[in-house]
């Protein structure tokens, strides 16, 4: 099948179309739902999809499931949870719980362990579990998901970001447009040009990247938060090449939008981890602190206008 994709940088020379035919494998990594479930209906039809990536030996690695401990200690004695863990999870995937801070951590721990297995030529498949695959459309995409990392090995990219389809008032969109990019365009102004052009939603959790680009992804600092978006700052400043795909019309919010409370604590997030990429690359020049403080000023200004905004939007 041929893929469709965005592609960041110029077309692929001839000597990089020859390398379309895969070199490694492709380890798909799968971050079971922070939030314990209501019910299995979208959990079994993703992990269907982990059954038949585990038949595929040769084609992909083993895969990983992360499950956070706080989960695993909610939901203990809990006879459909411990049906479908032993049954379904572990039968499928090598099962790791470790206790973490938040999902990124999740990612962390997941993409370490997988990074820990690979090789060079390798791609790593990230893959949320709290999207809404049992519906029709969430099946769908379940059946040209691997697109995802395929992407990375036929048109020889380093960073693969899964859009998913949203309507511009949906809450994330919102997030997005008055939190993400405002406070990306005060901290990294012309970064934030680039990662525009490269998509629209760098807060995506659905993405695959390359051998590589993870090891030196892996060395830096990591966050509990907004890591997709660090792992596209970090592709810009390495001038790595990144592609973007089409996921599909999917969703994780059971009530169809961000509260308000939420909205405001993912802004809140998006503030401190682009204050602390900001000090990690200027902290030694000699005028970064005035630069800093001008900076942040700025910065608190377009969260006040943000959470006034999101306030009168996220009723």
């Amino acid at each position: 099948m041929k893929k469709s994709a965005t592609n960041s940088s110029p077309a692929p020379s001839a000597a990089a179309k020859a390398k379309s035919t895969p070199s490694g494998r492709i380890h798909p990594v799968v971050i079971y739902p922070f939030q314990p479930p209501n019910h299995y209906h979208d959990l079994e039809e993703l992990y269907g999809l982990v059954a038949r990536l585990n038949g595929e030996p040769q084609r992909f690695a083993r895969p990983i499931t992360v499950m956070d401990r706080k989960t695993a200690a909610r939901l203990r004695g809990d006879k459909a949870f411990e049906a479908f863990r032993s049954g379904t999870v572990a039968k499928h995937s090598d099962l790791i719980e470790a206790w973490c801070v938040d999902t990124c951590q999740m990612w962390y721990t997941g993409l370490g362990a997988a990074l820990d297995r690979g090789r060079n030529g390798d791609v790593y498949w990230l893959i949320p579990g709290d999207f809404n695959y049992g519906s029709p459309v969430g099946r769908e995409v379940l059946g040209r998901l691997h697109d995802l990392p395929e992407i990375i090995e036929e048109l020889d990219q380093d960073l693969c970001v899964g859009e998913i389809t949203r309507d511009g008032c949906d809450s994330k969109c919102l997030i997005d447009t008055y939190g993400t990019f405002a406070l990306l365009l005060n901290w990294f102004p012309e970064e934030a040009q680039e990662i525009r052009r490269i998509c629209e939603r760098p807060r995506s959790e659905f993405f695959a990247i390359s051998h590589s680009f993870l090891t030196e992804v892996m060395h830096q600092r990591w966050y509990a938060y907004e890591q997709t978006l660090v792992i596209l700052l970090q592709a810009v400043f390495s001038k790595r090449r990144v592609s973007r795909f089409g996921v599909g019309d999917l969703t994780d919010l059971p009530q169809g939008q961000d509260t308000l409370a939420a909205a405001v604590q993912q802004i809140e997030r998006l503030e401190r981890v682009l204050k602390m990429v900001w000090r990690e690359r200027h902290e030694r020049e000699r005028d970064w602190f005035a630069r800093y403080r001008l900076l942040e000023e700025q910065s608190s200004q377009i969260r006040t206008t943000a959470n006034a905004l999101l306030s009168r939007l996220l009723k």
